[in-house]
């Protein structure tokens, strides 16, 4: 469709990376608590069997976080989610893959970036106190995400405005922080962050109108693997939801959408693999 962002190459730690066609971003949940996965890769040594495996399958990025976002989730202090996150990251550094950390502590990113991690993915777009400051004064990559309020109550109360105008203002918002920092716009990218703060409506009412997303400039991405908003429209229960996440995975790259976060690596891989036949 010709739906490109502006930027070419995404600048992050130790890698540049080419965001002409969608990447893949398979997650690693550090935690036992988190909505997809609970508990599956709390221990150190799993967690680093997975992330394997997702680069087996055909992962351009991995993402690891320890701490849940899901709706309702705990906040954790940046001593307890280090603590789960910290193995991992140190045996994961060394491996030629580009690194995401998962975390809006500037604590955890402070240390992450020490470490050598490549991307910074903040649920909270760099509004915690000095995690704009820090980011600026390192050459990671920055994932900035639209949340609608906090983990624990977004869901009680979600966008009541046109979301897609919310969505780009808030953007229009952060861009303008960064820009003022002197964080080049080479390295950011946005995720309207479906689910966070957001009816099962305004999800996809953001799938429909993502081209307008790719206007602000920066590379989009998105996480719809396995959302409630999946089950919603198609009534299937969490763990039957790999075909409609799949499905949401290749229409927002369809659609624009250059890093794709997801759980099931090998089967979004192998569908981005038809639809790129089919172009």
């Amino acid at each position: 469709m010709g739906l490109r962002p502006h930027v070419a190459l995404w600048a992050t730690t130790r890698f540049k990376l080419d965001v002409s066609q969608p990447l893949v971003m398979g997650i690693v949940n550090v935690t036992p608590d988190s909505f997809s996965d609970a508990g599956n890769y709390v221990s150190t040594d799993s967690a680093i069997s997975y992330a394997q495996k997702l680069i087996d399958d055909g992962a351009d990025i991995v993402d690891i976080g320890g701490e849940s976002t899901r709706p309702g989730a705990k906040a954790l202090t940046s001593e307890e989610e280090w603590s789960r996150i910290a193995p991992v990251l140190l045996e994961l550094v060394k491996w030629n893959i580009p690194l995401s950390v998962d975390t809006y502590h500037p604590e955890s990113m402070a240390k992450a970036l020490d470490l050598g991690v490549d991307i910074v993915n903040d649920v909270w777009a760099l509004r915690q106190a000095g995690a704009l400051e820090l980011v600026a004064a390192n050459q990671c990559g920055i994932c900035l995400m639209h949340m609608q309020g906090e983990p624990e109550t977004m869901q009680l109360n979600p966008i009541t405005e046109n979301v897609v105008e919310t969505v780009i203002n808030f953007f229009n918002f952060q861009l303008e922080r960064t820009d003022a920092i002197g964080i080049g716009r080479n390295r950011v990218v946005i995720d309207p962050g479906i689910g966070f703060g957001k009816t099962v409506s305004q999800n996809f009412e953001i799938l429909g109108n993502q081209a307008r997303l790719l206007k602000l400039g920066p590379p989009v991405m998105v996480g719809w693997s396995n959302k409630s908003s999946l089950g919603a429209v198609s009534g299937l229960p969490l763990e039957k939801r790999l075909i409609p996440s799949v499905a949401a995975a290749v229409l927002a790259a369809e659609r624009g959408a250059r890093i794709l976060r997801v759980h099931a690596v090998a089967e979004t891989v192998s569908a981005l693999s038809v639809w790129k036949a089919g172009r």
